[in-house]
């Protein structure tokens, strides 16, 4: 474990040779209502090394040495996006290891299922949903934390071999820069649609507005206390409480503290006294319904997206999944924005 001054700074030159270098973060988001980046681990050469976060360290040294790397990644997306709220910016190239066994056919493209194709290692997963604050890691965790990187580079090269062989090497490096980009947008939180969780269209009127209420109440609870809200109270029992409470029934929580019981009927009580004009409304989406022509094109691309995929053995989702194709079906010229080159050309012509 890196996990002193002296020690990265003797990471950050030892990689300056080497090229790749293998990659995977650790996050405390099952533990933690603010998530933080809790582990990094880094595979090149022979070396399998962790990384601290919460050691005090400052990572700029590292952040500006994999800035210049080509960064190989099992699915990237997730640690691309904690990394840069840690400060990296992005690595000057990605490989997916994700993209690129679904892109040469795999059906099984978990981490797990690749080494053990191609390397006959089963790994152990007892620990994802750990808490990765923690310190120490147990040695249980750091095991699985190096595993995490330590076939990486070798799956890399068997995968790219695989692409380059295929004629699909230029359709990964165009689907890598896609996911790079993507990584690099926030995802910005509805407010009014985060309380609409699963379960919540069954409650209409004031039993809406209870729940909606106590959404926000343990949004405040998880928040303050620093935990994830299904900590709290977990979302059946959310959307149970809203109908019970809007019967006129008492509810109250075995594992609640007097101060937050009181918080929770505070909330519940608020949202009972609240006029109907003030109830939420069902949100319901207009959906056009498509024209014949529309629904004949969508037939026509949905046929030649599922023939193309099937003669190249990929998933037809790669190609193009059904939502994208009904968008393109009643808007042809969108085709180009939508779709990367390697998946329009094979759906072409669009007309």
């Amino acid at each position: 474990m890196i996990s002193t001054p002296d020690a990265l700074a003797a990471l950050c030159s030892d990689i300056a040779g080497f090229d790749p270098i293998a990659l995977d973060t650790e996050a405390d988001s099952l533990h933690c209502y603010f998530e933080k980046l809790c582990l990094i681990q880094i595979s090149y050469g022979e070396q399998d090394l962790l990384v601290d976060p919460l050691a005090g360290l400052d990572l700029q040294c590292l952040f500006l040495a994999l800035a210049e790397k080509r960064i190989i990644l099992h699915g990237a997306d997730y640690d691309l996006r904690l990394m840069r709220r840690a400060g990296f910016t992005e690595p000057s190239g990605v490989f997916d290891t994700m993209i690129a066994a679904r892109l040469t056919g795999h059906l099984e493209f978990s981490l797990a299922a690749l080494v053990k194709q191609y390397f006959q290692v089963e790994l152990v997963k007892g620990s994802q949903k750990a808490n990765w604050a923690r310190r120490p890691l147990s040695p249980q965790m750091e095991s699985y934390a190096r595993n995490d990187t330590h076939f990486l580079i070798m799956l890399a090269s068997i995968l790219e071999d695989k692409l380059r062989e295929l004629g699909r090497w230029e359709w990964f490096q165009q689907s890598c820069t896609k996911a790079v980009a993507t990584a690099r947008v926030d995802k910005e939180r509805d407010i009014d649609a985060a309380w609409r969780i699963t379960g919540s269209s069954d409650l209409q009127g004031r039993a809406a507005a209870v729940l909606r209420a106590l959404w926000f109440w343990r949004d405040g609870e998880a928040r303050a206390a620093d935990r994830p809200a299904f900590h709290v109270l977990q979302n059946e029992k959310l959307i149970e409480s809203a109908a019970r409470l809007d019967r006129g029934e008492e509810v109250s929580f075995p594992h609640f503290s007097s101060s937050r019981q009181r918080r929770f009927s505070a909330a519940a009580q608020g949202a009972i006294a609240l006029p109907p004009e003030e109830w939420p409304r069902p949100i319901r989406k207009p959906r056009l319904r498509p024209t014949p022509e529309q629904e004949r094109f969508f037939a026509v691309l949905k046929t030649r997206r599922d023939a193309v995929a099937t003669k190249l053995a990929i998933d037809p989702s790669l190609i193009a999944p059904k939502a994208t194709l009904e968008q393109i079906s009643a808007d042809p010229p969108s085709a180009p924005a939508r779709l990367l080159p390697w998946q329009l050309s094979l759906i072409e012509p669009i007309s």
